[in-house]
């Protein structure tokens, strides 16, 4: 038996979006300019880790923890706000044919997400049937590319590491596959993802991958 860990931001679902959006409204409070660029780095890492390096783009030092706590708790308020609304268009193409095709196959299927809204999600989109474990930011303390997501999910699915594959979207989450001694299907550039066993410019070219042979 072999297992297939997704990662959620751009790679499920279209909610990426909305977590860039969230952090630009609250770099905008703060008084500077958070962009697209500034982004690319938060893709796979913790809630705080991601309030840490947005602080930083705005030169910002010397908050409490209780104040970095305050503003990470707003930002998520206002992600929260954004996605209260989802529904299954924003599904990224392809991903509900390919959990079909590979559970078909014998696959088992996980989330692991740095997200700690990764289950909510996946019933808002009427997902959570097509996934046989579900690991998010409530169940992992470690941010990638830690492992732990990972090998927590394959834990729960009872999957050795090495007969698992991951499909990410971040740089960090192939690091993380990789630590874990899975193998990884990148979504996106190459240049960034290149590490992985496989990448493919989009979810809809999941389908043609030969997962057999990675």
């Amino acid at each position: 038996m072999k297992a297939i860990i997704f990662d959620l931001d751009g790679v499920v679902v279209n909610t990426a979006k909305y977590h860039y959006l969230a952090w630009k409204k609250l770099a905008k409070e703060l008084g500077f300019e958070f962009d697209v660029a500034h982004n690319e780095r938060l893709k796979g890492v913790s809630r705080m880790e991601s309030l840490n390096i947005v602080l930083e783009v705005g030169g910002i030092t010397g908050y409490s923890e209780e104040k970095k706590n305050e503003l990470a708790d707003r930002k998520n308020g206002y992600y929260l706000s954004m996605i209260e609304k989802l529904d299954q268009s924003e599904i990224l193409p392809g991903i509900p044919e390919f959990l079909e095709k590979i559970r078909k196959a014998g696959y088992k299927t996980a989330l692991g997400s740095a997200s700690k809204s990764g289950g909510m999600i996946l019933e808002k989109l009427g997902l959570m049937p097509m996934f046989d474990v579900v690991v998010d930011g409530n169940l992992v303390e470690r941010p990638k590319p830690d492992p732990e997501v990972f090998t927590k999910a394959a834990d729960l699915l009872g999957i050795p590491y090495e007969k698992c594959i991951v499909v990410e979207d971040a740089k960090a989450g192939v690091e993380a596959a990789h630590a874990g001694r899975m193998k990884c299907i990148g979504i996106g550039n190459p240049e960034i993802l290149g590490a992985a066993e496989k990448v493919v410019g989009s979810t809809e070219g999941l389908m043609q991958v030969d997962l057999e042979n990675l």
